[in-house]
């Protein structure tokens, strides 16, 4: 049987296959950050079928000062919940299961999206922004901490079957995971065991607030690619300590380098980095970047890179991508 066609079992949560639908922002939701018709009709599109085993909802602010652009969707306040329940539904009807990625800007908001100071672990230029964000104390941490928790719970209530918490792509948990913009001198700062404590503070509030029987992922900029930043060896360190804390899921991805690595274009070219963590956790490994190609998908798992591959840009281009390389498969 192909690799990609096999069935996976997280908790009580049953995929169909490993196939992925990462979280691609959209631009599409209201001014508000509420659940448009345009939004409705996108993952409708997406997910037709139920080809795609998993859809993952593109980052989700948790607060007004962690909103990171605009017409972002928002899982900021409860009056957001029916919208979202309509996207849930929408996704479910058409086969494939979702979770919804919850996700705070830090320093990679803009005063002129959020109308606040952007904030973060330390006063230190953002790498991708510029910004230099207000340097958070403690008081202010734990508030960001129960935003995070309170979003989970929102998630859930919209009848979606598990959360993912956002730290990659220079957002704000991958600022305090990342030593190019954590120069905390506190418990927050210093060794990779203090630089994830955030992280921790978060997966307890979220596990808190969704139960023991709801699956947590965490999508992990397990790279920055750039000189003095996160190492790969800091992330199986990280992963070990996240599946210890709860997590059901890694989902990997670069860190201030985004979701490309420079100069590197092959297929799956996360995979040195899903592989090393993978040796080193029991639970899942999903890998994106790069992959257009069915057979690069195959060959990617049964290689032993990841346990899911995620199919980004190529399915945002043609929905009828995970159709094609299912059907080639059987």
């Amino acid at each position: 049987m192909s690799y990609l066609l096999k069935p996976l079992q997280i908790g009580n949560l049953t995929l169909s296959n490993r196939l992925v639908m990462p979280p691609m922002a959209t631009a599409r939701s209201k001014e508000d950050g509420g659940v448009s018709q345009e939004i409705l009709d996108y993952y409708d599109e997406k997910s037709r079928g139920g080809y795609i085993s998993l859809i993952i909802i593109e980052h989700s602010f948790i607060s007004q000062e962690g909103k990171a652009s605009k017409n972002q969707l928002s899982v900021a306040d409860d009056s957001v919940i029916e919208g979202l329940k309509k996207l849930s539904e929408v996704i479910h009807k058409n086969g494939s299961k979702t979770i919804m990625q919850i996700n705070h800007a830090g320093s990679a908001a803009t005063e002129e999206v959020t109308g606040k100071t952007p904030v973060g672990p330390s006063a230190v230029s953002n790498p991708r922004k510029g910004t230099i964000p207000h340097e958070l104390n403690k008081d202010e941490i734990k508030g960001i901490v129960k935003a995070f928790g309170d979003a989970a719970r929102r998630v859930k209530e919209a009848g979606f079957d598990g959360v993912e918490i956002h730290s990659a792509h220079g957002y704000f948990l991958n600022q305090f995971l990342s030593p190019l913009t954590n120069k905390r001198t506190d418990e927050y700062g210093g060794n990779i065991h203090n630089r994830i404590r955030i992280h921790l503070e978060v997966i307890k509030a979220v596990r808190e607030s969704v139960g023991e029987d709801f699956p947590v992922f965490l999508r992990l900029g397990a790279s920055d690619y750039r000189e003095g930043g996160t190492t790969i060896e800091d992330s199986i360190i990280a992963s070990k300590e996240f599946e210890r804390a709860g997590v059901d899921v890694i989902d990997v991805s670069g860190g201030f380098c985004g979701y490309v690595i420079p100069g590197n274009s092959e297929q799956g070219y996360f995979s040195p980095l899903t592989e090393a963590i993978k040796k080193e956790v029991s639970i899942p490994v999903i890998l994106t970047g790069g992959i257009t190609d069915a057979k690069a998908a195959e060959r990617l798992l049964e290689e032993g890179k990841a346990d899911l591959i995620g199919v980004g840009r190529a399915i945002y281009n043609n929905s009828n991508w995970a159709k094609e390389a299912i059907e080639s498969l059987r």
